[in-house]
């Protein structure tokens, strides 16, 4: 039995992996602020599922906080920290810019600081497909430049790779930067395409369909999502980086640092997504057309060759099978 923190352990993304871990028979820590971006409802229900398990601890706390992260350290020995704890939503980094640099940076420099003086043995963090920015080059791999993000969101996931490759070189701190494709299923937040397309298609009303649904998206079911991150994390990175195109000085390419592309390696129209959700919940989407939104890319694919290679893991589920499954569940949380 291991013990393992993970930090937003109320979202979408920590609360499933809560649940893996605990039915994996580790002990986890959880931390998650429990802030209003969306529905907080939905965060307590999340957590309902995996509060009340004998080897669950839940923290409400903000790792903002550095007093209350050290804390947590420091009274618990970890095997290994996840953290998903982020301020989400490209466009959202348009209205409020400074919350994406409290929690995206102050907040995972924190933890970065708590793991160099806990001897964490591995620290597994959520990057993001959007890191790509501009790039026109597809598929996306971990060795394409990254230096040109188009959304305040997007350049602090950037800035959280090059800080944890500093602390990885300066202190020899194993972390692994996860860049996580479109990531959908059951739980995920209001604010997301599937929520948002339901919730209006049941009501009757029009769904917003932006670039005229001709953008493409590598779109990953939650639990292959989950798979990759426990893959990554049983394995926390010695030597040389896998990058080989980083640019840096060769003293600091020895540095156990990792970056892995996880998505479905399948680029699916959104008109296509809005067909799968239009059958899975029986009911003709009626769309409002609209141009591409500030801050977003046209396309998105995940080169996973990487991770297939070094861990035999390839995420399986289909676009088919993962949006029924998202409305089974949506029909049943919100339409009960």
């Amino acid at each position: 039995m291991k013990k393992f923190l993970i930090t937003g352990s109320a979202g979408f993304i920590g609360s499933a992996l809560s649940i893996r871990l605990l039915k994996d028979n580790h002990k986890v820590i959880g931390i998650d602020n429990h802030n209003n971006y969306y529905d907080p409802s939905l965060k307590e229900d999340r957590l309902s599922r995996h509060i009340d398990h004998t080897n669950y601890t839940h923290f409400r706390v903000d790792i903002e906080d550095q007093r209350e992260v050290n804390s947590i350290f420091k009274n618990h020995k970890f095997d290994g920290v996840i953290n998903l704890a982020a301020q989400v939503g490209v466009r959202y980094s348009l209205k409020d810019p400074l919350a994406y640099i409290r929690t995206n940076i102050l907040g995972f420099t924190n933890i970065l600081e708590a793991c160099r003086y806990n001897d964490i043995k591995h620290l597994v963090y959520a990057s993001s497909s959007s890191v790509y920015g501009a790039n026109k080059k597809l598929p996306y791999s971990i060795n394409d430049n990254v230096d040109h993000p188009i959304s305040l969101y997007a350049a602090t996931k950037k800035s959280d790779e090059l800080i944890a490759h500093t602390y990885s070189h300066l202190y020899n701190l194993p972390t692994t930067g996860l860049r996580f494709f479109t990531v959908y299923g059951p739980w995920d937040r209001p604010d997301m395409a599937l929520q948002s397309f339901a919730r209006s298609m049941l009501k009757g009303e029009k769904i917003q369909v932006f670039n005229h649904g001709k953008h493409k998206r590598d779109f990953t079911y939650i639990d292959d999502i989950i798979e990759g991150i426990i893959h990554v994390l049983n394995s926390p990175p010695s030597g040389i980086s896998n990058l080989d195109n980083q640019r840096l000085n060769p003293s600091s390419s020895h540095a156990p640092w990792r970056i892995y592309n996880i998505g479905n390696n399948n680029m699916v129209e959104l008109n296509q997504y809005i067909k799968a959700l239009e059958k899975a919940l029986k009911i003709k989407a009626r769309k409002e057309l609209l141009p591409m939104q500030p801050g977003d890319v046209p396309h998105t694919y995940a080169d996973i060759e990487d991770l297939i290679k070094t861990f035999d893991y390839k995420p399986s589920i289909n676009i088919k099978d993962g949006i029924e499954k998202f409305a089974k569940w949506y029909l049943s949380y919100y339409e009960k």
